[in-house]
């Protein structure tokens, strides 16, 4: 059993070291992953990390420190940060606290539950496997996704991976009979400003919750804004017994901002710099990503790729978590081919004759052979030209151009 005798207990500042904070309690010590609360109006919320000894506890900041000094008072809450919940968050924009950021009214709900939530139980968890149509030629046949599986687009800068998640928000939410939840880890407003206008555009706003960790942010805010997605999306799965689907762009500055609070707090680095608790970082937040009787969640997360390298310590660890991955290709983007989806590289486990159908399944490996034989006919071609290769190699190349071409598609954003 926890003892709640700390709740009331007040600490003190004994250090603030740029978003870290070490705080003195008298008493019992908060436990890890409470909230405490300091600063000028109790604005600055600040969340247990680490027990330094029996009486002083290492926090990272969600808001700015600026104002922040030894002895200030610090207020244990006694619990973890909370956030609202429930129909009233429906057509609104939230930050990591809950609070509304989109100029709008204060949202009208008593419930708030914790962003620190354990995954769904194996027993309670569904297994009924379904395609879930996104509209986009390249993906609904070489990588269909999964209802209520996890997705990923993989990409290096500027491939197209917040153009394609946007289009995907225009083809599915408004056929899809649930909730959209949008969450912008490390967001550029200026993304931000263009996916509320285009959502409102479309008339999807209405049935959507869009919850934002701005790039701005303290790298506590942008670490926790996930946790808190999906919170409201357990709660509209778990309670109000709809299906989400969860939009996360960009995972991987969850990872990164992970491993600023893990630079901040001391932690020894591991491979490419990245925090030693890395694999359980992703999995704690993905292992919540699941379906249930009650209802499911489809998340399409895309993940930037540092340096087009998909070896990278953070792509290898996301891809285990994945039902279906989806490679842009700068090589493709640099062709004009959009959406720059590789073909060869992208990959779903839905592709198999018992779950897509043999016709779908024949056809998709049939378009891979295909290309993959251009693939290995270009350095012929850019030696000796298209003339010199046989009949059936120019035949080959001939349906491998118009595939490409066929596989490219207008986004209506």
């Amino acid at each position: 059993m926890r003892d709640d005798s700390h709740t009331d207990a007040a600490g003190r500042i004994v250090a603030v070291r740029g978003h870290v904070v070490d705080v003195r309690f008298p008493g019992p010590l908060p436990a890890r992953r409470d909230q405490l609360r300091t600063g000028l109006d109790s604005a600055v919320n600040l969340e247990v990390q680490t027990h330094l000894d029996e009486d002083t506890v290492r926090c990272i900041a969600l808001n700015p420190t600026r104002g922040l000094q030894r002895g200030l008072t610090v207020q244990a809450t006694g619990s973890p940060l909370q956030i609202p919940v429930g129909e009233a968050l429906l057509g609104r924009v939230l930050n990591v606290f809950g609070d509304p950021i989109d100029g709008g009214p204060a949202i009208e709900t008593r419930q708030r539950w914790s962003i620190h939530r354990p995954p769904l139980p194996l027993a309670q968890r569904a297994t009924a496997t379904e395609l879930f149509a996104t509209g986009i030629k390249a993906i609904d046949l070489l990588a269909p996704l999964e209802r209520g599986g996890k997705s990923g687009l993989f990409g290096g800068a500027g491939v197209g991976k917040t153009v394609l998640i946007n289009e995907m928000v225009h083809n599915t939410a408004e056929a899809y009979q649930g909730v959209s939840l949008f969450c912008g880890i490390g967001e550029r407003m200026r993304e931000a400003e263009e996916m509320i206008r285009s959502m409102a555009e479309s008339g999807v706003l209405e049935s959507a919750v869009l919850l934002y960790g701005q790039m701005n942010e303290s790298p506590g805010a942008r670490f926790r804004i996930g946790h808190a997605a999906l919170t409201v999306a357990e709660y509209f799965r778990d309670v109000a017994r709809r299906d989400v689907l969860l939009l996360i762009d960009n995972i991987f500055r969850f990872v990164q901002s992970g491993t600023e609070v893990s630079g901040l707090l001391g932690q020894i680095p591991s491979r490419v710099g990245y925090q030693p608790t890395l694999a359980t970082d992703i999995a704690a937040l993905q292992e919540r990503i699941c379906s249930s009787d009650s209802g499911s969640i489809t998340s399409v997360q895309a993940v930037y790729v540092p340096a087009d390298d998909l070896t990278d310590p953070s792509a290898t660890h996301i891809f285990a978590h994945l039902s279906a991955a989806i490679v842009l290709s700068r090589t493709r983007a640099s062709q004009g081919l959009y959406p720059a989806i590789d073909p060869l590289q992208s990959d779903s486990k839905l592709l198999a004759p018992s779950r897509v159908g043999e016709r779908h399944y024949t056809v998709a490996q049939a378009v891979r052979s295909t290309l993959a034989n251009y693939e290995d006919l270009k350095d012929i071609i850019s030696m000796l030209g298209v003339e010199e290769l046989a009949r059936e190699d120019r035949a080959t190349v001939n349906r491998a151009r118009r595939l490409d071409r066929f596989l490219t598609e207008p986004f209506l954003t």
